[in-house]
């Protein structure tokens, strides 16, 4: 039975591949920085991506591996390490999470750093397959204290976002880390229909029995918002992927999720009704 490391592994992408994974029939390494955290239906190691050593071990024996991190103003360069020590233990399949429109002169950091990575795994000589999703949906649950009140905000207009549920990036990474005829490729993940911000507070209206209205706001007053709850680096870099959003730059629909798992992406409204009560009981 093939092994595969999944990093990233208690979070929300982490949490629902595992058991994609182990329902295709592989056994999974999880790895996490927690040492008193063990993870249901995987070997658990424990290593941070700070730790080459303990990487190193964690990779050891693996045929494939997952590559996610957490966001940190260093993580290309962490990236990076992590793909070179999985060249070094031989793994023979690298699967890496990176994001939709990544690329090297674009002015949004986040992207810059994504296709830094990408560029070196190309380079390794290792087979390969780069996952680009675009804005998660779940990254609404954020949100959650202030829809509970009713509405919540952010700045970027009608703009349209093909956004997609983490469910649907999992479950491709799992046909990808376990499938053939992947080697080379880069996936763009996105949701079945670009969504404005108002369609959104409709399905969550619609799903909670709550009118949930979306508010536009100014980058100025989102960061203030944020200001406390996040580092500076890291909301300059949300402002930045914002002002992207709302250019409409991440509005285009990519069929990838349905080629790859045989099932059509699933859809703003499907998100708001199994995720209903996060927003009810807050």
């Amino acid at each position: 039975m093939d092994t595969v490391l999944v990093t990233g592994a208690t979070g929300t992408i982490g949490t629902t591949l595992i058991p994609a994974l182990r329902a295709r029939g592989v056994a999974v390494r999880a790895m996490t920085r927690d040492p008193d955290r063990s993870v249901p239906g995987a070997e658990t190691v424990v290593a941070d991506l700070r730790g080459p050593e303990a990487v190193g071990a964690a990779l050891k024996g693996v045929d494939a591996a997952f590559l996610n991190s957490p966001s940190a103003p260093d993580a290309a360069s962490l990236q990076i390490r992590f793909a070179d020590l999985a060249r070094d233990a031989g793994v023979s399949r690298l699967v890496l999470l990176s994001q939709y429109a990544a690329r090297a002169d674009s002015p949004v950091r986040f992207l810059r750093w994504h296709a830094e990575v990408e560029a070196h795994v190309r380079s390794l000589g290792i087979e390969h397959t780069v996952l680009r999703p675009n804005l998660y949906l779940q990254a609404l649950l954020a949100f959650a204290g202030t829809i509970a009140q009713g509405f919540f905000a952010a700045p970027i207009g009608e703009a349209a976002v093909s956004a997609i549920d983490t469910r649907d990036i999992a479950d491709a990474a799992a046909a990808v880390l376990t499938g053939t005829g992947h080697a080379g490729r880069t996936y763009t993940l996105t949701g079945p229909r670009a969504v404005t911000h108002g369609q959104i507070a409709q399905a969550l209206s619609t799903a909670t029995g709550r009118n949930v209205t979306f508010r536009d706001t100014s980058a100025d007053r989102f960061a203030a918002a944020l200001n406390g709850l996040l580092p500076r680096w890291q909301i300059d870099g949300l402002i930045e992927d914002y002002a992207h959003y709302a250019r409409g730059e991440a509005a285009e629909v990519h069929t990838a999720v349905a080629d790859l798992t045989g099932k059509p992406a699933r859809d703003v409204t499907d998100f708001a009704r199994d995720h209903a009560a996060d927003f009810l009981s807050v």
